[in-house]
């Protein structure tokens, strides 16, 4: 089985107001059987990792969830330097969560790699109290082709 995960295409939202920030395309392609869509692509920011990392530890048991890049407010060096370091500490984290079969059995993860449902819907979701299972919220947003729709806009 094969679970090729990517962050890329970073991108600043809100560009110069208080409440910028940086979100990033993560793009998932798998054979793997643990996954419902075999390739999918959204859209999530920092916080959003923090709050899926949070969620995984707390689920995990005894097993170690990896580390995220670290939040540096006192970033030394250009905007853009540090932006490709968090990227490429968050495909890290990324990559190795998908390795891990016990983090692999969380449902959250799955809602936070293929649907773009917000953080409180992914919630819900788990906890059925949304509209849709985990898996037709996974299909359905396959089906819409959202994913490919933001594949194919990136690419020049």
């Amino acid at each position: 089985e094969l679970t090729t995960v990517r962050v890329q295409d970073p991108r600043v939202q809100n560009e110069g107001s208080w409440n910028s920030y940086v979100d990033y395309k993560i793009f998932l392609h798998t054979n793997s059987k643990a996954f419902t869509a075999k390739t999918s692509c959204v859209r999530r920011r920092y916080r959003e990792f923090v709050w899926l990392r949070r969620q995984l530890q707390k689920n995990a048991g005894l097993v170690p969830v990896p580390e995220l890049p670290g939040k540096s407010t006192f970033f030394v060096g250009s905007t853009d330097e540090f932006i490709e370091k968090r990227r490429q500490g968050l495909q890290q984290f990324l990559e190795k969560v998908v390795q891990n079969v016990v983090l692999l059995s969380d449902s959250r993860l799955h809602l936070f790699l293929q649907s773009q449902l917000s953080v409180p819907e992914i919630e819900a979701c788990v906890q059925g109290q949304g509209s849709q299972t985990v898996t037709e919220a996974i299909l359905h947003y396959a089906m819409s082709n959202c994913g490919w729709a933001q594949e194919e806009e990136s690419r020049p």
